[in-house]
């Protein structure tokens, strides 16, 4: 590494996942490496570097170390995140820059060393980096030796070429990249669970293209600000790529009209796959998420989620569909969309809803329902007033079909609106007929 400094911040991301996809693993490496560029953009002047079993981030700027540790904690792949220094790979210069970090920790009583070696050609084993550096610090500080619950664990590691020593360390999100598992379309509400099943799937390596289905014109664009914001949230980890927004409202007043009041939601959801799988085909997406968990509400049977899958020619994918509402609560806190989730944003959920809904759905009853829809001409309405917003995510590439308008933007278009008392400033549909 010509150039660098001799002792170099640095902050070092291992991870689990990628380590077992042998000949692909250089793929998977090369995709996350190109997911810490992007999400650390404009943070700090940075160097990503591939090392063995770890991607390192060189930063020249130290008052920056801290947070970019914390963002690299945030992007699926990354196990941990370690904050070291980089030094010189003999055992007098690790002893000498662990006696500086500790030095500048303040107050500690007790301590362990945690040494892995990397590379085999350093001539002593990590037993043996464990077992000199102990003595080596208790003798210059006379700080006690505690193995189990340390106030400080001092790690090592020696890699190819240099040692990096650190006192410092972040559990990251785990998962694998995203953008090596291809692209998904969520059906994004500003609820609790759909958020949660968008994360999911990003931490398994999906870019998600959201769609959020408004009840406008009958309410407000509430719920529409509001999952922008969410998607701000989830904008961090680098997996979602566009929100689509659908207004929802005059279609569901439609239906409302025509099929018997107990068969409306499974009629509203499977009308929902069909515009989801349309712009999937355009996104060339390969399946559908849902924030669905069974037996939750009166949709999340499963009678009633086979009627709406029946709609749907690509999988749907439920990925909290075991999980309860407290499970699902905690892990919102847990990727920060909770306190957004909570807000009143009243949404096309809350439109037109019958009394009993239909729990136990006949397939005869609903293919019946669905024969009275014109609902090919539903879609393709929905379908031609389509809205968007972009999000930071380099594993996207918008679809060449849909083209953003000229000289506007998904986002600023959403913030026009909002502040023009809720007008009509949106993003306009490019292929609206």
């Amino acid at each position: 590494m010509k150039g660098a400094l001799p002792n170099e911040r640095v902050c070092l991301g291992s991870y689990h996942e990628i380590g077992l996809k042998g000949r692909n693993r250089t793929m998977f490496e090369r995709r996350l490496a190109d997911n810490l560029r992007a999400v650390l953009e404009g943070l700090a002047t940075v160097r990503v570097e591939r090392l063995t079993s770890r991607i390192a981030v060189h930063v020249s700027e130290p008052a920056k170390v801290d947070e970019v540790a914390q963002r690299m904690a945030l992007v699926p792949g990354i196990n941990t995140v370690t904050v070291a220094v980089r030094t010189a790979r003999d055992i007098d210069s690790m002893a000498a820059m662990a006696l500086a970090e500790l030095g500048a920790m303040g107050e500690v009583r007790t301590f362990a060393v945690s040494a892995k070696r990397s590379n085999t050609d350093f001539p002593l084993p990590s037993q043996e980096i464990n077992r000199i550096l102990g003595a080596r610090i208790r003798e210059a500080t006379g700080l006690g030796v505690d193995l189990t619950q340390p106030d400080v664990t001092v790690g090592v590691i020696v890699a190819q070429g240099h040692a990096y020593v650190s006192t410092k360390r972040l559990s990251g999100v785990g998962g694998l990249p995203t953008g090596v598992s291809g692209t998904l379309v969520s059906l994004l509400s500003a609820g609790i669970d759909s958020p949660v099943a968008t994360w999911r799937m990003m931490r398994r390596g999906a870019v998600i293209v959201g769609v959020h289905f408004s009840g406008r014109p009958h309410v407000s664009g509430a719920s529409e600000r509001l999952v922008t914001r969410i998607a701000k949230v989830l904008e961090r980890n680098g997996g979602i790529g566009r929100v689509y927004i659908v207004p929802f409202g005059d279609i569901q007043s439609e239906v409302a009209l025509m099929v018997p009041p107990d068969l409306r939601i499974i009629m509203y959801r499977r009308l929902m796959m069909r515009v989801a799988q349309e712009i999937a085909t355009v996104e060339r997406a390969k399946a559908i998420v849902t924030g669905e968990s069974l037996g939750q509400v009166a949709s999340q049977t499963l009678e009633n989620i086979a009627a709406v899958d029946e709609a749907a020619d690509i999988p749907v994918f439920r990925p909290l569909i075991g999980n309860d509402k407290l499970e699902i609560m905690a892990e919102a806190r847990r990727i920060g969309t909770y306190e957004l989730s909570i807000e009143e944003a009243p949404d096309c959920c809350t439109l037109f809803m019958p009394r009993t809904p239909e729990t136990h759905a006949k397939p005869a009853m609903v293919r019946e329902a669905w024969d009275v829809l014109p609902h090919e001409r539903m879609v393709a309405d929905a379908i031609a007033s389509l809205e968007w917003v972009d999000f930071r995510c380099p594993g996207y590439r918008p679809p060449k079909r849909w083209p953003t308008p000229s000289g506007a933007s998904g986002s600023s278009a959403l913030e026009a609106r909002a502040s023009a008392d809720r007008a009509s400033e949106r993003v306009s549909n490019p292929w609206r007929t």
